[in-house]
């Protein structure tokens, strides 16, 4: 993902530890008024795309506004997902993995391959999620009975227990995010997203 100023911010993807690239901003706490940095976000973001305009106005820089926003809401979404999975003691990068697994359906168990493939993760960074999952006793990797080789995650009764409390704690402080836009809003903003992203997704090269 770009920086406010379309540079490089991280790949957008969490690191090993289920930390964030970046430097993660204050989570606002629902029920609160924005605080000022809240507030400088649109203004943080346009006096960079003017600063580019004034320093080269032979080209466009506007696609900074848009980047700058979706690198910032990036930030804050990862902050108030992160203090809502404090009480689990879970990142969002380890969150991530249990909910990939629940998902999945009974017996709540997939292949590191199929792991790597559902949370765009490298072996490496999958790994380090799971060493910690199993130091928690949230998961076991097992041998898959048709080939010993091969290993297959699954959720124990513990992560089970500690996933389904934890999803829809983090849906609520998710769903109290987009109460403002309000129902049309959301839905308007859902349309616009899924066009661009499936802009970038059918973009040659």
């Amino acid at each position: 993902m770009t920086g406010f100023d379309g540079g490089t911010m991280g790949s957008g993807k969490l690191e090993a530890e289920g930390k964030p690239e970046t430097e993660v901003a204050k989570p606002q706490r629902p029920g609160r008024r924005p605080t000022a940095k809240a507030r400088a976000a649109r203004d943080q973001v346009d006096a960079i795309f003017s600063q580019w305009r004034a320093e080269r106005p032979d080209i466009d820089t506007s696609p900074v506004q848009i980047y700058g926003l979706i690198a910032r809401i990036q930030i804050q979404c990862t902050a108030f997902i992160e203090e809502a999975l404090v009480p689990f003691d879970l990142t969002r990068g380890t969150f991530d993995v249990l909910t990939a697994l629940r998902r999945a359906g009974t017996p709540y168990s997939l292949t590191p391959k199929q792991l790597v493939q559902s949370l765009l993760l490298s072996g490496a960074g999958l790994t380090s999620r799971l060493n910690k999952l199993e130091s928690q006793n949230l998961i076991a990797r097992l041998a898959e009975p048709s080939d010993r080789r091969t290993l297959r995650v699954q959720l124990t009764a513990a992560g089970e227990a500690v996933i389904n409390e934890a999803i829809p704690r983090v849906f609520d402080v998710q769903r109290s995010r987009l109460q403002k836009l309000g129902d049309d809003g959301q839905k308007r903003l859902l349309e616009e997203l899924s066009r661009f992203a499936e802009a970038i997704d059918t973009w040659p090269g």
